[in-house]
């Protein structure tokens, strides 16, 4: 029988391209560290008969070497050259699988890759994610706005590497925040006031870019301890964007050098 750490290496390791009886076997003989189709039975909840399959696989993986004696020997690899083997093994996966998605991209007909619509995106990390790409994307014209809870190095690397090449704008209630201040000194970004203050109820970020792209989050009840939970609503090349650019535009760039 397996404890609670020992189901959830096998767990990972079958999200890693293993089948269950592979990952139970190869974490067997990882307690092991040398043994027989016997001593894995009596270890594991993998039947005898399977165990021989598996640990043939699993050599044929490159994760488990074997010695012909009477009774066959199995062992593990060291862990550095079995994380390397499935390292290579997910990344070669993952090429092909999104090769073949690109592929299928360019087949298919998409007409408007922008269709009329608003697009919903949950959780804090994936709005992140969209907010990365968006930025990513731009082409003339980025305008960021959050509060300092929202504003993670990786958002702030996108926007410095994109202001290389677009105009980027950071707005904030208090853009002379020391730590703001630091994340895009010496960069092209430029820090601009916000009139209203983002972190306030449940207001979460702003981003407009290139005159067509708008996304707009709210924060809600905790997603994590102490880590609100997010949920972001954006557009593109629709009516809907068109309206929220307006608006936006009437509410801080006015006043502002700020072109969107």
């Amino acid at each position: 029988m397996t404890d609670g750490g020992e189901a959830e290496a096998v767990e990972a390791l079958q999200r890693l391209g293993l089948s269950k009886y592979e990952a139970a076997v190869f974490v067997a003989l990882e307690r092991l560290g040398t043994g027989t189709a016997r001593d894995v039975d009596r270890m594991t909840d993998v039947p005898r008969s399977q165990v021989y399959g598996a640990a043939e696989n699993l050599e044929e993986r490159g994760l488990v070497e074997v010695q012909q004696s009477s009774p066959i020997q199995y062992r593990a690899v060291p862990l550095a050259e079995a994380r390397e083997t499935l390292a290579e093994r997910f990344e070669r996966e993952q090429d092909r699988a999104f090769e073949y998605l690109e592929e299928v991209r360019r087949g298919a007909d998409h007409e408007d890759e922008h269709q009329e619509g608003v697009w919903t995106v949950h959780g804090r990390d994936n709005v992140a994610s969209r907010v990365r790409q968006i930025v990513a994307d731009a082409e003339e014209t980025v305008l960021y706005a959050s509060g300092p809870e929202l504003l993670d190095e990786g958002i702030a690397a996108a926007l410095r590497e994109r202001a290389e090449a677009t105009d980027v704008w950071v707005c904030s209630a208090r853009v002379d925040d020391p730590e703001l201040v630091e994340a895009f000194a010496d960069s092209a970004v430029t820090l601009a006031p916000f009139p209203d203050d983002p972190t306030d109820d449940a207001a979460g970020r702003l981003l407009a870019v290139d005159g067509d792209t708008v996304l707009l989050s709210v924060l809600g009840g905790e997603e994590l301890p102490g880590v609100r939970a997010e949920t972001a609503i954006w557009s593109a090349d629709t009516g809907i964007a068109t309206v929220l650019l307006e608006l936006l535009r009437g509410h801080i760039v006015d006043d502002t050098e700020i072109e969107l």
